[in-house]
């Protein structure tokens, strides 16, 4: 219909020129300018400028503003400059979401409009909409890559972002469609000036990953695995996660066993040796990184690494910094004597942890012992006894001592290990342990009065560790060498310097296990006298510990009547209340707590007699009360 209605329109038809002469007066161009301008005068003036004042006026403006583009844009969408101003003029009134609409808009009507493109990414750049940018440039290099403006803009504003990765990725893009439309040599060039551009300074394993697989693509191999090598030996570690990753799968797929073997032990080597890099003193690292290198490589790889270990002292002469550090001295030395079967490297490594350790300042046991220990191996005694003896000269310790005596005696060299203890007890006065070693000793050697000596020179001293282990074990001493009256006598020396509940009870049972004929009076006697010392004793419970010891005796051994006695000597256990103190002074509450009265001392004091009364009315009180309450209780429980 619309083609018949066209057809019927009739064409106008142009006017003939009935007079073909020339006109009686002619126009030149200096009056056609002349009539022009002073028809200007005629013209009307420009409407007057609107000021806007609120927003309903705003509003007005922009509709009718909106409603002349639409217009425009409707008689000719194909006018690519219409839609350009109207989205300029939306993105001058700050509406960046509807000049958004109007570009993509025109795109429909013209997507291959290289203006339109460039317009509309520039505002989103000059929007500071970074993301909505690279999408456009996304966009219209997949849809005009040979446009070289757009590659050109898309990498010029990655460089000002600072988004290196990012520019470097439109040349992968660009390799990729050189290679889609079957230009391999291209794409391989592309991949190469880019390399070449980037150079060492701006590596990134993404490119040399993408190159990788493009070889691997075209079946070589061999250009695979030495872009692989090539950029792992110079991209840092941190960055070459997805580089070693792809590297793997490559060889697990072309590869052989050894291969994949090398660049999983590579990956780990790189990882270790960009930690040790970024921290030398990071010891932990070092001994992983040891342990890689010892399963993996010879010998003088491992030493190399060794070296470079050791060679990072520790920056302060503080034991705590030194802990960890002088392991990779004890691991240097094993190496060698058990790895390497080399002695003589294992002595110069011994050596040399020895005068680098400063022992003025502190020293290692360990280090000394395992040095004795080795030469002993190698069948050296008198250079492991000079190891020790430097030790204990240049820094005693109680292990150098311990060591030292436990070599001895192994050697069965027992003069050697009585100077050893004495320059021990030398060195360590108040070392129970060291006196109870010592006498043991001798007692071992079947000298009993030197173990006697020992004895009595070691409860001398007048500063010990441990006083009461020294004292058990001279008390043992006696009583197995069946010296009986000598133990006694030790009790008592004892009991002069400490009148521990213990200690009473000790003597007490001592006296059972003698045998003789008056044990139970000596042994009741002791408890006798030991309850009558304990009266004056603050800590209340040691003497109820002291009376229940007594009762349990009386119980297996003594009569009623002794049993009865100890048990009218038991406390009554009373709860109480006393006041609580907080650290400044002030008041903190009460608090409850259990006391015990002691019969003797209620009978010596008159204020305990009081109390003891006042409890027995009490109770009395409470009894007639509950009468009172309840008077037949009496009848229902008589009757009952």
């Amino acid at each position: 219909m619309a083609s018949t209605a066209a057809g019927k329109q009739r064409i106008p038809k142009v006017a003939k020129v009935k007079n073909k002469a020339p006109a009686e007066v002619q126009i030149t161009a200096e009056q056609l300018l002349r009539e022009a301008k002073e028809r200007e005068l005629e013209l009307l003036p420009p409407p007057p400028k609107q000021k806007i004042t609120d927003e309903e006026e705003l509003n007005d403006y922009k509709l009718r503003k909106r409603k002349t583009f639409e217009d425009n844009i409707r008689k000719n969408r194909t006018v690519i400059s219409n839609w350009i101003k109207y989205a300029q003029w939306e993105e001058s009134l700050k509406e960046v979401q509807r000049a958004r609409s109007i570009y993509e808009r025109a795109l429909d009507v013209d997507h291959r409009n290289i203006t339109l493109w460039l317009k509309y990414a520039e505002m989103e750049m000059k929007n500071r909409q970074v993301n909505h940018a690279r999408n456009i440039w996304d966009r219209a290099i997949i849809i005009l890559p040979r446009v070289n403006q757009f590659w050109y803009k898309y990498t010029y504003m990655e460089e000002l972002l600072g988004n290196v990765a990012g520019t470097r990725q439109n040349w992968i893009k660009y390799a990729r469609f050189e290679e889609k439309h079957g230009y391999i040599a291209h794409a391989r060039k592309v991949y190469e000036r880019a390399v070449e551009f980037f150079g060492e300074d701006h590596m990134d394993e993404n490119l040399y990953v993408a190159f990788a697989k493009f070889e691997e693509n075209q079946k070589e191999s061999e250009r695979v695995r030495v872009i692989y090598k090539y950029a792992l030996d110079r991209i840092s570690k941190q960055h070459a996660q997805e580089l070693f990753k792809n590297y793997t799968i490559f060889e697990k797929k072309y590869g052989d066993r050894r291969g994949i073997e090398d660049i999983i032990v590579n990956k780990r080597r790189f990882q270790y040796e960009e930690e040790v890099k970024a921290n030398p003193h990071n010891y932990d690292a070092w001994f992983d990184y040891l342990r890689l290198v010892e399963s993996d490589t010879d010998a003088n790889t491992v030493r190399e690494v060794y070296e470079r270990a050791i060679a990072n002292i520790p920056p302060t002469k503080e034991k705590r910094h030194w802990k960890r550090y002088i392991y990779l001295w004890i691991n240097y030395a094993l190496y060698e004597e058990l790895d390497a079967k080399d002695p003589e490297r294992t002595r110069q490594v011994y050596q040399a942890c020895l005068e680098l350790i400063p022992h003025k300042k502190f020293t290692f046991a360990k280090i000394w012992l395992m040095y004795a220990q080795f030469e002993i191996r190698q069948k050296n005694l008198p250079m492991a006894r000079k190891a020790l003896g430097t030790s204990i000269g240049k820094s005693p310790k109680l292990k150098l001592f311990k060591g030292y005596i436990e070599l001895e005696l192994q050697l069965r060299e027992f003069d050697r290990c009585r100077k050893l203890y004495e320059k021990f007890l030398e060195f360590t006065p108040e070392n129970c342990t060291t006196w109870i070693k010592f006498a043991e000793l001798e007692t071992i050697l079947g000298d009993v009065d030197r173990a006697r000596a020992v004895y009595e020179l070691a409860i001398g001293q007048p500063r010990l560790d441990m006083p009461e282990v020294l004292w058990k074990s001279y008390i043992d001493f006696e009583i197995e060498q069946e010296e009986y009256d000598k133990t006694r006598n030790l009790y008592r020396r004892l009991l002069q310097r400490t009148q521990h509940v213990k200690v009473w009870i000790s003597l007490a049972q001592f006296e059972l296990t003698t045998g003789a004929e008056d044990t139970l009076s000596k042994c009741r006697q002791i408890y006798e006298e030991a309850n009558k010392t304990l009266r004056n004793c603050e800590e209340k419970e040691e003497r109820l510990m002291l009376l229940e010891s007594w009762r349990s005796f009386e119980e297996e051994f003594g009569p009623e009547s002794a049993q009865e006695r100890v048990a009218k000597l038991m406390p009554e256990r009373v709860k109480k209340r006393r006041k609580l103190q907080s650290e400044d002074g002030s008041d903190a509450g009460w608090e409850e707590y259990y006391d015990y009265i002691f019969p003797e001392d209620a009978a010596n004091q008159p204020n305990l007699k009081l109390l003891a009364m006042a409890k027995i009315w009490k109770k009395q009180q409470k009894n007639d009360e509950e009468e009172e309450q309840d008077p037949d209780k009496d009848i229902d429980e008589s009757t009952a």
